[in-house]
């Protein structure tokens, strides 16, 4: 099956920036945002964290 090419943004310190909100306090980020980071689905990268749940603690 065809799979689809995901593209990823060039990265620079503006556009990280850009993508840092603060709520009540603390720093964060959108998960469909980090999902472009590195290169994923939304979907997929969801499921990768609540595998992992414990190292992002």
């Amino acid at each position: 099956m065809g799979e689809r090419e995901i593209i990823v943004p060039e990265l620079n310190n503006e556009t990280i920036e850009a993508m840092i909100y603060v709520v009540r306090g603390e720093k964060v980020m959108l998960d469909f945002e980090l999902a472009k980071i590195y290169g994923y689905e939304t979907k997929n990268f969801n499921k990768q964290v609540k595998c992992r749940l414990v190292l992002y603690m």
